[in-house]
């Protein structure tokens, strides 16, 4: 008799996942010239006008990204999780910060000098891409922002940013949980008031869209109000 072929059966997603790059062991193993520096909540990693020396990547915790304009008033950029980059500005020349980084709730950093940065990406390539991905991933969530805040209405504008913040679409999981932000923070990255942000809150939670348990927990299905006419 002929000998039987093995079944060849495609990887699946969850092997996928494995095999992709993992940027965290990489700096966690590769010898990267790193340092780990530690924030309590609301403590400010770095100011606008301060000089960009460093790279920092997000290990746990969040950090809020804002910018003062000359009469002082302060609008939110970003809001930024574990596995992101920030302060990369400097890599593309800028001497000082254009914005001011600040934990949103307990957060881990490793801070990684400009120049060890450069000489990573150019010597370890899987690196390379993943922070190539990453940047793609935020000038084009800039721009969908921009796009957000020209046409989209205030409550469908909070849905959005909700969703981000949890993260949806990274895991299979119906719910998601947010790390602690406040209303007042929330008004400035949606570009309307706190009264309106807890008006939608409160609709949100009615139609049991989010739901407060030991945190706010955002239902995937949260997206029908983005996604509505």
């Amino acid at each position: 008799m002929p000998k039987a072929t093995p079944n060849k059966t495609k990887p699946s997603r969850d092997t996928n996942r494995k095999l992709a790059f993992d940027a965290q062991a990489f700096l966690d193993s590769a010898g990267v010239s790193r340092k780990v520096r530690e924030f309590t909540k609301k403590e400010t990693i770095y100011c606008q006008g301060d000089p960009g020396a460093t790279v920092l990547y997000i290990q746990t915790g969040g950090v809020r990204l804002s910018v003062i304009n000359e009469s002082g008033k302060e609008a939110v950029v970003a809001v930024l999780g574990p596995g992101d980059f920030f302060g990369e500005g400097c890599l593309a020349g800028q001497p000082l910060r254009i914005g001011t980084a600040t934990a949103i709730t307990a957060t881990t950093t490793l801070v990684i000098q400009k120049k060890e940065m450069i000489r990573v990406l150019h010597a370890e390539h899987a690196f390379s891409d993943r922070f190539i991905n990453f940047m793609l991933a935020r000038n084009i969530r800039i721009e969908e922002d921009l796009v957000d805040q020209l046409f989209n209405s205030s409550e469908k504008r909070l849905a959005r940013t909700l969703l981000l913040l949890a993260r949806y679409g990274e895991e299979d999981m119906p719910h998601k949980m947010l790390p602690k932000i406040s209303q007042e923070m929330l008004a400035e990255m949606v570009g309307t008031t706190r009264s309106r942000v807890n008006f939608f809150m409160n609709k949100f939670r009615k139609l049991g869209l989010i739901k407060y348990n030991g945190g706010l927990q955002i239902n995937k299905s949260l997206l029908s109000i983005v996604l509505h006419d």
